[in-house]
């Protein structure tokens, strides 16, 4: 499969991050270009079913990991630095426990490899109630959306996805139909027999409860040499809700601190 993916910066180390379900590489353009300023190549990449990368399934973890394998062979990248969000981090502990020794380290913002629960259904109601080929504005979207997800933010990251196509009409850069039916996925364990002891850093937001201080033997269990750190002031979002916090514990873990 040819992923879609953006590079910034042509020397040093390689980065490769991961954006979360709903997501695309343009919500880690800032923070890409940021890390790039500090001597890394990073490499921002759609996953399967989001952006602009093919819309097939299935969506799956073990399916998501060998995609960002290829990835990374087709691009001649050895070694890498791998940085997943939520759906991201998930892939990235998946293929960190299918294919290790073939990264430099893993870190992984605000999702553990525990089981979730579906916690989207309200947001999936909401985004299918959205007549796309009938709107004629992100506005009448919003107002759709609105009805099923109260938060603005929240809604303005998910309508971020429109975008008008060339015969008319609007479309969803993410697979809409299939995120629907497969979403129980998403929140799949990660689980491995083997210990994996690369370097790995855990970040969670202080306003998030996708990490609680009761997952930590969890995460030790898979991951015996992971460090857990709390950026204050940020919910779910972390590298959105407090860049600066993201980007400092980031470098520093890589040993490049600010």
């Amino acid at each position: 499969m040819q992923l879609n993916f953006k590079q910034i910066g042509e020397a040093g180390p390689p980065v490769v991050i991961l954006h979360g379900v709903f997501g695309f590489l343009d919500n880690w353009l800032t923070i890409g270009k940021t890390i790039s300023e500090h001597g890394f190549r990073v490499y921002l990449v759609d996953q399967r079913n989001h952006g602009r990368s093919p819309h097939e399934g299935p969506l799956t973890f073990p399916t998501m990991a060998a995609d960002l394998k290829e990835f990374l062979e087709q691009q001649d990248i050895e070694n890498p630095v791998l940085i997943g969000h939520s759906m991201g981090g998930k892939t990235a502990m998946e293929y960190a426990v299918t294919y290790p020794g073939t990264y430099e380290a893993l870190i992984v913002v605000d999702i553990g490899p525990k089981a979730y629960p579906i916690h989207h259904t309200k947001i999936l109601q909401g985004l299918n109630a959205i007549p796309v080929d009938q709107i004629e504005n992100r506005n009448q979207a919003d107002e759709v959306l609105s009805e099923y997800e109260p938060l603005m933010g929240v809604r303005q990251f998910l309508l971020k996805n429109l975008y008008r196509k060339e015969e008319g009409g609007f479309g969803w850069r993410f697979n809409l139909p299939l995120l629907t039916t497969d979403m129980a996925n998403v929140g799949a364990e990660i689980k491995s027999d083997d210990r994996i002891k690369a370097p790995t850093l855990f970040m969670r937001g202080e306003n998030s409860t996708y990490i609680k201080d009761e997952d930590l033997e969890g995460i030790l269990d898979l991951f015996p040499n992971a460090k857990l750190e709390t950026i204050s002031g940020a919910g779910h979002w972390v590298q959105a809700d407090q860049p600066k916090a993201f980007v400092s514990t980031l470098l520093s873990f890589l040993g490049r601190p600010i």
